[in-house]
């Protein structure tokens, strides 16, 4: 959720310097299942621009003309939308619909969560009837203090409130920088990961060359600042170096990232962590036991594209507890 809201706070910035007014629609609450969760932002811009989705498709439309009335008045209203007699949505939802006006001061302060990777709050104030009321709207908390989405907005007590807690952004170290490097970069940018592609000089690559790259650095195995990777990290190892996956698995010994993989098969692993092993033999069976080596969920992967696909769902597997099953084969609801 924080990229999303991340690149909606971007748009809406930008649209303000052109004088352009922005409505922001976000799912409050649900009854029954939907396709997506409370907490999703959608944007509506004066001009009929849209960006981000509060569903599967089938309720932006009635969202862009609910808004209508919001640029109108600039009063927030609540819809409801009930798709439980459509192909893929079962349940009620309840969106929130906003107008929204960022002010220097709270722009400073999302820059600052956003790049010192802290976590902050988010509390929607609404109703679960239909209807428009100068009463309804989003504070932003960060550190206990409260700053509002417009101005002059103070929530009425009573009324419901959805709580939402934002964690750094999501983001992936990659050492290597070849060909599957590339494709990886692009796909978990694409998810809206922030990349971080570590490569030797040696290999004579730029940024360039890999497409959603957030930063690219070269640095020698001495000068690797770590102090980046925290619980909110990935770590992929794949050089298809030997040796300088033994180097980068040594310097990162002290690292916690919420995932650590191992580029290759089963027996490349061994001899990488026996090696690993003969410099510094004080290697933690904790972090040994946190390597995911073969990197990857089963799925017959051949191709770069394919592997990126094994890699990536692994991972997501991994950072929000879930044992992979085919959906078919899952008790309960999809999102429990």
């Amino acid at each position: 959720m924080t990229h999303e809201i991340k690149n909606l706070l971007d748009l809406i910035w930008k649209a303000q310097q052109l004088g352009v007014k922005s409505v922001l629609a976000t799912v409050v609450a649900l009854d029954g299942s939907s396709y997506r969760r409370p907490g999703v932002r959608m944007l509506i811009q004066e001009n009929g621009k849209t960006f981000g989705a509060v569903s599967g498709g089938c309720v932006e439309k009635e969202v862009q003309r609910q808004a209508q009335s919001v640029f109108e008045t600039s009063v927030p209203k609540v819809m409801t939308y009930d798709g439980r007699f459509r192909l893929g949505c079962e349940g009620i939802i309840h969106i929130l619909i906003e107008p929204i006006r960022l002010t220097e001061d709270l722009k400073a302060k999302f820059e600052k969560v956003f790049n010192q990777r802290v976590t902050f709050q988010s509390e929607s104030f609404f109703a679960m009837e239909e209807g428009s009321d100068s009463a309804f709207g989003t504070q932003f908390i960060f550190n206990e203090e409260r700053y509002s989405l417009r101005e002059k907005f103070s929530p009425l007590e009573g009324n419901n409130c959805f709580k939402q807690t934002f964690n750094p952004l999501f983001q992936l170290y990659l050492f290597g920088a070849e060909h599957d490097t590339v494709r990886l970069c692009k796909a978990a940018s694409d998810l809206g990961w922030q990349v971080i592609v570590v490569a030797a000089a040696d290999e004579e690559k730029t940024k360039a060359f890999f497409k959603g790259a957030h930063r690219f650095i070269t640095p020698t195995f001495e000068a690797l600042d770590l102090s980046g990777i925290d619980a909110q990290t990935a770590v992929m190892l794949m050089t298809h170096s030997f040796n300088k996956d033994v180097q980068y698995l040594l310097a990162l010994a002290k690292t916690k990232p919420a995932y650590f993989g191992i580029l290759g098969p089963k027996h490349r692993r061994e001899r990488v962590l026996e090696k690993a092993l003969d410099f510094n033999p004080e290697l933690s069976i904790e972090f040994l036991e946190r390597l995911h080596g073969p990197a990857g969920i089963n799925i017959g992967a051949e191709s770069a594209e394919e592997i990126t696909v094994s890699i990536l769902a692994e991972i997501l597997s991994v950072i929000r507890n879930q044992q992979p099953v085919q959906l078919k084969e899952k008790s309960g609801t999809i999102h429990d």
